[in-house]
Parts: structure tokens; sequence; C-alpha cells
């Protein structure tokens, strides 16, 4: 899943700063069921992703059953964190 198309069909637009909170909270809300009713591992780690981006992750034991793929997600948070830490002090 390509992450202009995940913003493009959850929020009609791939640049959010364009987004009002209503259309923002609407599309937040559709990739979280989204999430919910997806079965394709790679399709739910990316809306897990995009959600985590967004400040809106849900809660890893419920969103992924398989401890393999908790363990990506958190690589993945681990990850951006830690790269959003270089850009600060960088």
């Amino acid at each position: 899943m390509d992450l202009d198309d995940l913003l493009q069909r959850y929020f009609s637009s791939t640049d959010l700063s364009k987004v009002s909170p209503d259309v923002l909270a609407s599309g937040l809300e559709r990739c979280q069921v989204d999430l919910g009713l997806e079965k394709d591992h790679g399709k739910r780690f990316a809306l897990c992703a995009l959600l985590y981006m967004l400040g809106s992750a849900p809660d890893l034991e419920a969103a992924f059953k398989d401890a393999d793929d908790r363990e990506a997600a958190r690589n993945f948070m681990d990850l951006l964190e830690a790269s959003e830490g270089e850009e600060q002090g960088g």
C-alpha cells in the first residue's frame, strides 16, 4: 500500500494540512474500521502504521493476534521515534 493512496482514500487529499478537522476525524474512523476488517498482514501493518503516524495508533495486542506482527509494529514505531529524535537533535 502506497502512503499517497492511503491518504487519498481516507482523507481525499495527500496534503493533510488542507484537510478539515471533520474530514480528518472521519478518515481516521474509516481507517480504524478497515484495520479491524482487514485480513492481509501487510495491509493491516500499513493501516496501523498510518494510524500511528497520525497519532491514532490502536492497541497492538488488539490489532495483531500474531506476536511477530506485533513485534514488527513495535520495531516500526521505535524506528520512527528514533528518526524523529535525530531530526530534533541534529
